[in-house]
């Protein structure tokens, strides 16, 4: 979450716009295209088709922020839409590294995706467990814009949509990468521990 407070801004310059002129369309669809379209991104990636594979995940992503600026425009915010967002937000997150690895089928891809998955799962309980005691202690910002707030850390949407960029456009430097985000993922998680361990006593 290094740098998602300031691309927020550059997000709502980008998005609000584009919401206002498709503000009668149900945000949940915007969920469900950007489901399709990181499914087929990791689908092609899985193929090889690293072009394709790009252009369909950067899709996901226009997709993924008009769900929540069409949801804003339309005063039309729900708790099942964040939920539905985050659900289809780590589909996506492990499709499309999994469809990497599933079309290079090397032994050091393969032992560096299990490395990054692991790092998600033990990440995904470090911010939404803490997101739930944060709520249940009404700590959250009254003008928080998401339906929750995540801990900050090292590795937040930003940096998440720089490797997975990174992932497509270099798929020869995977080990490296897949490391890369792990190791900064660990920091993460360590992080908020910290983080925890100093608030929550």
């Amino acid at each position: 979450m290094m740098f998602d407070d300031r691309m927020r801004l550059v997000k709502d310059t980008v998005f609000n716009p584009m919401a206002v002129l498709v503000q009668a369309v149900p945000p949940w669809l915007f969920s469900v295209l950007g489901l399709v379209a990181g499914v087929g991104g990791a689908l092609a990636a899985w193929q090889q088709a690293y072009l394709l594979a790009f252009l369909l995940w950067f899709l996901n992503r226009i997709f993924d922020g008009l769900d929540g600026a069409v949801a804003r425009i339309s005063d039309s915010q729900t708790d099942f839409g964040g939920y539905l967002d985050i659900i289809i937000d780590y589909v996506v997150y492990a499709a499309v590294p999994i469809g990497l690895a599933v079309g290079r089928m090397e032994t050091a891809v393969t032992y560096a995706l299990i490395f990054l998955l692991s790092t998600f799962y033990v990440n995904g309980a470090s911010w939404m467990y803490l997101a739930a005691i944060l709520e249940k202690r009404s700590h959250q910002p009254a003008d928080r814009l998401t339906s929750v707030v995540m801990p900050a850390g090292l590795v937040g949407g930003t940096e998440t949509i720089i490797f997975y960029s990174a992932f497509l456009i270099f798929p020869k430097a995977l080990v490296w990468l897949f490391c890369l985000m792990g190791l900064l993922v660990v920091i993460t998680i360590v992080q908020r521990l910290i983080w925890a361990n100093r608030y929550l006593k």
